[in-house]
């Protein structure tokens, strides 16, 4: 198990089967950088273009299709002081009729204060003078080679990962995604300061990052959708348009993890799903929406870890 430091010099707006510019082993480690959202790196350059600019792929040795590969955001390191959004919120998130109530969609800068953890606009709107939001840096795309060869854009998500925006994807998160070409090819990318829950204005706060992750190679769970855990619970995350569609992805993920996993039967399952799930809207910007299904780790019966 080694810890390498890879700094990029090429950059992906589509994830998919492109030439691998690093190889890692199993239980390897990884420090690197990422854009914005726009292909702004910490220093003001763009090397990247818009949407969403990725980092890799990363070739992670020994996995083959039909393993699963766990990604774990061991660190989120802000490394600018800057970051940007857009005023207002998406149109299609209001009623029709709050549409003329929505101000025009504007590029607007932020100030990001890693020392006091906070960020705020540069120019605030009258009445948050004062008013600033805790700094809660995430991974808002990343993913493997989808199956197929494709190549997919990075401003949509499926079960190979992708711009979910999800912001539970936080340093100490541990994500299991389904490996489906050699080397599994992981890519990362658009790191949010912080971001309200379903990225209804379009974008969090973005800005570059410098991110610390570890792969492990699972030969024994494979999954449909994106499973994840944090400390506290653990999730499994739709990526689909209709909301409804997204939802029944997530739900279908976490009662097969549960029977495959824990040994549960399906009215076991369904039970204790019916009596402590909750759902989180991820997103609800980009061609595809993300719906999260969470379980508390204490509510499923035998849980040690």
């Amino acid at each position: 198990m080694r810890v390498h430091r890879f700094m990029p010099n090429m950059f992906h707006n589509t994830i998919g089967a492109h030439p691998p510019v690093f190889e890692i082993g199993d239980g390897d480690s990884v420090v690197t950088e990422t854009l914005d959202a726009h292909g702004y790196d910490a220093r003001g350059q763009q090397p990247g273009r818009s949407p969403n600019p990725m980092t890799g792929p990363f070739f992670v040795s020994g996995a083959k299709p039909g393993d699963g590969l766990r990604i774990r955001i061991n660190k989120i390191n802000l490394i600018s002081s800057s970051g940007w959004t857009f005023q207002g919120l998406a149109s299609h998130v209001v009623d029709p009729t709050a549409k003329m109530l929505l101000p025009q969609r504007e590029k607007i800068a932020w100030l990001i204060d890693n020392t006091g953890g906070r960020a705020r606009p540069k120019l605030p709107p009258a009445g948050t003078e004062s008013w600033s939001v805790g700094l809660a840096p995430m991974i808002g795309c990343f993913g493997v080679a989808p199956a197929g060869g494709q190549a997919i854009s990075t401003a949509t998500s499926g079960p190979y990962g992708g711009n979910m925006d999800y912001r539970g994807f936080g340093a100490g998160a541990e994500v299991l995604l389904p490996v489906s070409a050699e080397g599994a090819l992981f890519f990362l990318g658009d790191v949010h300061a912080a971001q309200g829950a379903g990225e209804i204005a379009g974008t969090g706060i973005e800005t570059a990052a410098e991110i610390e992750f570890s792969v492990h190679i699972d030969k024994a769970h494979a999954p449909g959708w994106p499973r994840g855990q944090t400390p506290e619970s653990i999730f499994t995350v739709g990526n689909a348009r209709p909301l409804d569609q997204a939802l029944q992805h997530a739900t279908t993920e976490m009662i097969t993890w549960l029977m495959t996993d824990y040994g549960l039967s399906a009215i076991a399952a369904s039970q204790i799903m019916g009596q402590t799930v909750t759902y989180e809207i991820a997103n609800v910007f980009n061609p595809a929406y993300s719906v999260v299904c969470l379980i508390d780790k204490k509510s499923i019966p035998g849980h040690t870890s």
